[in-house]
């Protein structure tokens, strides 16, 4: 029986803890569509937060390679004044980049929804 109330603890821990994120996650940033995402990018920082191999197979037509992994040592490489577009395969590591960013002073924070796995539009390969 203690069983049950360390794991009705354990759950609702966990519970929280994904409720505190989204919360975290929906004031860092933006979640735009395609057709959204289409038509502000130009005019902003386009960045793919995948790894460099996944970026060579295809990538956003514009967008600059800073791999989420890579993002404390780079995140100087981003203006924090200017509109910054996210995108990863499938939304999370551009989720956890916007709330980095967000943390270093950026205010405008865009993210594809969906990720790339569901672009339609243009791509650029190696």
């Amino acid at each position: 029986m203690e069983y049950l109330y360390i794991i009705a603890a354990g759950l609702f821990g966990l519970v929280i803890y994904f409720l505190i994120s989204s919360l975290r996650l929906k004031k860092a940033v933006s979640v735009l569509s395609q057709e959204q995402f289409i038509e502000g990018y130009r005019k902003a920082q386009l960045v793919d937060v995948r790894e460099p191999k996944e970026f060579d197979g295809g990538h956003i037509l514009g967008s600059r390679n800073i791999p989420s992994s890579q993002m404390r040592q780079r995140f100087k490489e981003i203006r924090p004044d200017k509109p910054v577009y996210l995108y990863c395969q499938n939304s999370a590591r551009s989720a956890r980049t916007a709330l980095f960013l967000k943390k270093k002073g950026c205010t405008q924070i865009y993210q594809l929804k969906g990720g790339f796995r569901q672009w339609t539009g243009k791509i650029k390969t190696k």
